[in-house]
């Protein structure tokens, strides 16, 4: 390599380095991706083939991202019209300020059989309560060790849901006491890495999280760079395991610690439910 070639070379890397952060912060962590994922399940009623399952997690409000970024995430959200809305922790990245207008905001999501979440280790940072009653409030049910049920056509599908399992006691046999042992259910849990907890993996069809933020900043070739404890094993996507669980790990939409994302966009995950023949 000639001088002249190397120096082209090294000054295109070094301005890549240099833009990295801007391409980081203004671009990618504000570029949504809508992931569509179609999941067999075993025992999925015929009526709810083909259900519309949205999903998104750790909205890290306050951590730059606010009002503005939420109402566009609402909007996105509500053009997918889906059947069921999830969200699998860390609305707060911290304090939780007053009239903050996100409520209002959350209140608009629409879903025809329901908007359910749980609570993230960030939501406990200031006071679970207020995020449990903020989150109530704009209509979603908060299932904190509990489970609901959705009907359709005289078919039923349950949503479980999790305490935090950082800060606070998860008790799947609590959450799920009560549901019929073929039933088809989905469980809501922020740290993904809990499905190895679980002892019979057939209790549950398809558990949804998130807490990894997919690392939040991957290069290609290694993945994510650093990943959270309890979020270092099921990062990112679709995992299958024995057993027949199979855990879905969102993305995340905000950010934390760095207000960057690299090789790993915020994602609104659109599942559709397909019962396995």
């Amino acid at each position: 390599m000639n001088r002249r070639s190397f120096l082209t070379k090294a000054f295109m890397a070094g301005g890549a380095l240099l833009l990295t952060p801007t391409y980081s912060f203004f671009k990618e962590r504000l570029w949504y991706e809508e992931k569509h994922v179609t999941i067999s399940i075993p025992f999925l009623p015929n009526a709810m083939n083909g259900l519309r399952v949205v999903h998104f997690s750790d909205l890290h409000a306050g951590h730059f991202y606010g009002e503005e970024q939420l109402a566009e995430l609402v909007r996105r959200i509500n053009l997918l019209q889906p059947d069921v809305l999830c969200f699998t922790g860390d609305l707060y990245d911290g304090p939780i300020a007053e009239n903050d207008g996100l409520t209002e905001l959350l209140a608009q999501l629409k879903a025809s059989n329901g908007k359910f979440a749980v609570l993230g280790n960030h939501d406990y940072w200031d006071s679970p309560k207020k995020v449990t009653a903020r989150l109530q409030e704009a209509g979603f049910t908060v299932l904190n060790n509990k489970h609901a049920m959705i009907t359709k056509n005289n078919s039923e599908l349950y949503i479980a849901g999790l305490k935090n399992v950082t800060w606070d006691q998860p008790d799947l046999m609590d959450a799920i006491k009560g549901i019929p042992k073929e039933a088809c259910t989905l469980l809501l849990v922020h740290e993904p890495d809990f499905a190895d907890r679980i002892d019979d993996k057939s209790s549950v069809s398809l558990q949804l999280s998130g807490h990894s933020h997919g690392g939040q900043i991957r290069l290609p070739g290694i993945g994510a760079l650093i990943t959270p404890p309890r979020g270092s094993k099921y990062v990112d996507g679709l995992y299958r395991l024995p057993g027949g669980l199979q855990v879905y790990t969102n993305r995340g939409i905000g950010t934390s610690q760095l207000p960057l994302r690299l090789f790993c966009r915020p994602e609104i995950t659109i599942l559709t439910l397909k019962r396995k023949m």
